[in-house]
Formats: structure tokens, sequence, C-alpha cells
């Protein structure tokens, strides 16, 4: 039992620098769109909820590799901001290429939720795999 409590130090410091990454992405990206997430799933708008939960996931995803693959907090850190920016570049891009994404996704307009959701869990992927060193 001793061997197994002996890394729960790390397992903490890991775990809520993780989700001080998530809560710090989440305020970030919830910013820089131009539609407002939070009011969108309030109004059960379930295109954006969608949307919004594959950001997300495309976050976590590269920040589990990170956690994983990190060799200091420092690590998970700066490598959390690439995830993050990752995910900023990403929906501009689609933004691109599906104009008015906003408000297609405010409209509920599912196509729109699930594209974006599926390019955002996509990259996070990618993310995660190019974070294996």
């Amino acid at each position: 039992m001793i061997t197994y409590l002996a890394n729960i130090g790390s397992f903490f410091l890991y775990f809520i620098s993780a989700s001080l990454l998530t809560m710090a992405y989440v305020g970030v990206y919830t910013k820089v769109t131009p539609h407002d997430e939070w009011e969108l799933i309030k109004k059960n708008i379930t295109a954006a909820a969608l949307a919004f939960s594959g950001s997300l996931l495309g976050f976590i995803i590269p920040l589990a590799s990170l956690i994983i693959h990190a060799v200091n907090l420092m690590d998970l850190f700066l490598w959390g901001i690439v995830a993050l920016l990752v995910q900023l570049l990403t929906f501009k891009a689609i933004s691109h290429i599906m104009p008015c994404i906003s408000e297609r996704l405010a409209n509920n307009e599912m196509a729109a939720g699930i594209w974006l959701a599926a390019a955002s869990v996509g990259a996070g992927t990618i993310t995660a795999a190019c974070l294996t060193y």
C-alpha cells in the first residue's frame, strides 16, 4: 500500500495542473469565439453543445498525452498552451471553410456542430500523437 501511495503527491500535482489548464482553456476559448457557448447551451442548442464538447475533447486528448510524456510541470504547461493554440487555430480554419459557423451553431444546425466537433477532436488527436517524444 505504501508503494502505491508514494506517488499520490505527483498524481494530485498533475491532476490539479491539468484541471487548471482545462479551466484556462474553457475561459480563453469561450472569449475568443464570436458566439457565447454558455448562453447557447443554456438555451438547449445542441449543435453548440456538441461543437464545444468536441473542442474540449480536442484539448483534453493532448493534455492526457502530455501528462504521460511531460518531463515536468513546465513541460506540461508550455505544451498545454500549444494544444490550446491548436484548438483556436482549428476554430479559425473551420470558420474560413464554413462561413457564419457561429450563426449556424446558434441556429442549432447540427451539421455545423458535428463538423466543428469532429475537426476539433481530429486536431486534438493529431496534436496528442505529435507530443509523443
